[in-house]
């Protein structure tokens, strides 16, 4: 199935396939969906007689009538504003230093005899600019600036003095914002009317106008604050459950209109409009979940099974959904609560990632939010859609290390305890009165919502690990359990080459860690990439007591029998129905490297050899995982056969190993770059001084005889 799945694929086009299966996962939805959006209506309209009593179906909050008390409200609040006594201080400070600079300048004019006119109209510039920029970058003219140089002393003092006063007494009065520029003319017009010098008085008139600044400002905090409790204050206006909107036979005016308008009941628009808004609505859903994929950098299977695990649960749960929404309408109770509202989100993030598991976790949500709709009192169930969400997204928080199926039961009590949390906060927040029994049915509805997700979880896993081909973490921590047969076997039969698959394991996963490939896929993959050497062990150095049997062999068939292991372990990995990706490892591990030991050994027995039948047969890896894997193995085994290792030889010995595999083409198709060839190094390096460390001698010990 796989094969074809790929076949097919590869002919449209990963795009126009995932655009294919979403417009399919679409119309299902719209299909499914689609009665849950219609309802009971009136073709009605304001002065028209109502055609039978029309009660509402359930507490409505009128929000038109209730905004427009709020903002009446709010209008009411007189706006706050705060007088600064300090202003009319600060600028009758300004006015007197300016004049203060002026005089200075005037001194320090009348030292020079040899300045000209443009020199000393820098000079007061210079003096003046501390002032003036305090000012608001207050500008002075020339002929304002050489007034001031002309005037006498007795003419400046005169002014400055009259001007500090008429600028305090207009500063101590308040002066908003939208007073300003009476302000400003006003206290020109008492300048002008002042017996300030006439060669002066454009000079005061700018420095007067510059100096009224605003003495009151809105407080925009105090005024929010006030305008907010004046709108607290006002109760929400609310349309109850079971109140009669409108008597049969009664003309319904404007208002009764409107309530009938916001309870859903007017049919006097197109009834396609709701069928229009699930389109709208199903159409940004697959918005959502087409970029998602169309943008994902994860590799090509991965972004297949994804796509299809995602849509299979998500299309699952709809029908799931549909079939409780069928089944709530013949109890007084919202059945909706046993729906189990982490199951889909549990499952995508299994087999798939916490991103795409968030998304289908959101999408999952909204769509319950219609489908449990009880009336048309609102566009979401929003108690259902925040019931789904909060289940959904708490699994996803409690389940970042799940290495048992018994952590989904774990995860499953986390999900309980949420699911009673929000229906506590939903029967306190629904103010109505609630019975035993209803309360008992709510409670039991919570447990058995968590506990069917958990269920439903472990029961649906294998079925979708099988079908996709998919080696989750949970399938990978099974794989790793010393208990299973092969490693049994391994560990039995080839001690040797345990103890080193061990050893690579170890090195490996640190290393694919480090430059962010798959850790745990590369430690499992270690334990068994060497399984093929239970078919002849003693042919393997590391399980050999002292005896090599090659001794006695030819090159070429010691050649043979070396190469063959990895063939053999994906042999029989293929018969104990291991996943594709331990498979990948056995047969990959050595790609098409070239057993030098062997060949040398033949050239010199002065045989006619050819190269390509002392390598590996390949294919060469096709992951970073395996690369990895390969360098390990390589290393590990070089390393335990090193006399007295220390850094230095380690770090040669793996640098040559790399460059070695590099320089024979062994990772053309992969997509490991060099400079995670370093890093991998590095690490290898590190781990294995971590090893092979220097160990103290301690002195021996003399035992006294007993």
């Amino acid at each position: 199935m796989e094969k074809h799945l790929k076949r097919f694929i590869d002919l449209m086009g990963f795009r126009s396939f995932l655009v294919a299966v979403v417009i399919v996962t679409g119309t299902i939805q719209f299909t499914l969906m689609l009665d849950n959006v219609r309802g009971v209506t009136y073709d009605i309209s304001m002065g028209s007689l109502a055609p039978e009593t029309i009660r509402a179906s359930k507490t409505v909050e009128d929000t038109e009538k209730t905004e427009q008390e709020r903002i009446n409200a709010e209008n009411a609040v007189t706006p706050i504003y705060d007088f600064n006594q300090g202003i009319a201080e600060q600028k009758s400070t300004l006015i007197t230093l300016f004049f203060d600079l002026t005089i200075e300048a005037r001194n320090e004019i009348a030292k020079e005899d040899d300045l000209t006119q443009t020199e000393k109209l820098d000079l007061l510039k210079a003096k003046l600019k501390s002032v003036t920029d305090n000012q608001g970058g207050l500008s002075l003219t020339d002929n304002e600036l050489q007034a001031l140089l002309a005037a006498s002393e007795t003419q400046v003092m005169n002014t400055r003095n009259k001007l500090v006063k008429y600028v305090g007494d207009a500063l101590a009065e308040s002066i908003r914002k939208e007073n300003l520029v009476t302000a400003r003319a006003n206290i020109e017009a008492t300048i002008r009317s002042s017996s300030i010098d006439n060669s002066l008085l454009s000079v005061a008139i700018t420095l007067g106008r510059g100096a009224i600044v605003e003495t009151e400002i809105l407080n925009e905090e105090k005024t929010a604050v006030a305008r907010q409790q004046a709108r607290n204050s006002v109760e929400a206006t609310k349309i109850l459950q079971g109140q009669i909107i409108v008597l049969e036979g009664e003309i319904i005016d404007r208002e009764k209109y409107r309530q009938l308008e916001l309870l859903g009941f007017v049919d006097s628009q197109s009834s396609l409009k709701p069928i229009g808004g699930l389109g709208i609505f199903i159409v940004l859903q697959m918005l959502f979940m087409l970029i998602l994929f169309d943008r994902s950098t994860i590799p090509f299977k991965e972004k297949r099974n994804y796509l299809l695990v995602s849509v299979i649960v998500y299309i699952g749960t709809i029908i799931m959904m549909k079939l409780v929404s069928i089944v709530s309408d013949n109890f007084d109770v919202v059945v909706a609560f046993i729906f189990p509202t982490a199951l889909a989100t549990m499952l995508v993030r299994l087999l798939a990632n916490e991103r795409v598991a968030s998304i289908v976790t959101i999408l999952i949500a909204s769509s319950a939010g219609i489908m449990f709709q009880e009336s048309y009192a609102a566009i979401l169930q929003m108690d259902i859609a925040l019931y789904v969400l909060f289940g959904g997204f708490a699994s996803l928080f409690f389940m970042h290390s799940v290495e048992k199926r018994s952590h989904i039961l774990q995860a499953s009590t986390v999900i309980m305890a949420v699911n009673l949390v929000f229906i506590a906060f939903y029967l306190l927040m629904t103010q109505s009165d609630y019975g035993l029994s209803e309360i008992a049915f709510y409670i039991g509805a919570g447990v058995v919502s968590g506990l069917l997700s958990g269920a439903l979880t472990i029961g649906l896993l294998p079925f979708f690990e099988s079908m996709f081909g998919i080696l989750s973490t949970m399938r990978l921590i099974e794989l790793s359990n010393p208990n299973h047969p092969l490693l049994k076997k391994i560990l039995t039969e080839t001690p040797g080459t345990y103890h080193h698959s061990v050893m690579v394991a170890n090195l490996a996963e640190a290393a694919c860690e480090a430059i962010g490939a798959d850790g745990l896929l590369a430690r499992v993959g270690c334990y068994y990439h060497d399984v093929g050497k239970t078919r002849r062990p003693a042919f393997f150095i590391e399980n050999q007591m002292g005896i090599n049997p090659h001794d006695t062999l030819p090159p070429d068939a010691s050649a043979d029998i070396i190469i063959a292991h990895t063939t053999d372990g994906a042999e029989l990995l293929r018969n104990h129905k291991m996943p594709q990706e331990i498979i990948d490892i056995a047969l990959q591990h050595h790609g098409t490297s070239l057993l030098k030991f062997f060949l040398h050994k033949a050239k010199e027995d002065g045989k006619q050899v050819n190269e390509a039948d002392f390598r590996y047969p390949g294919p060469k890896p096709q992951t970073k995982e395996i690369a990895v894997i390969s360098i390990a193995d390589s290393v590990e085994a070089a390393v335990r056969s090193m006399k007295e290792p220390n850094a230095e030889k380690i770090h040669k010995l793996i640098q040559s190993i790399i460059q070695d595999r590099v320089q024979d083409n062994q990772f053309d198709e992969c997509d490991i770059s060099l400079k995670e060839l370093k890093i991998i190094e590095k690490v290898l390096c590190e781990t294995l001084n971590g090893i092979f460390h220097t160990r103290i001698e301690y002195p021996k010990e003399k035992t006294e005889e007993l």
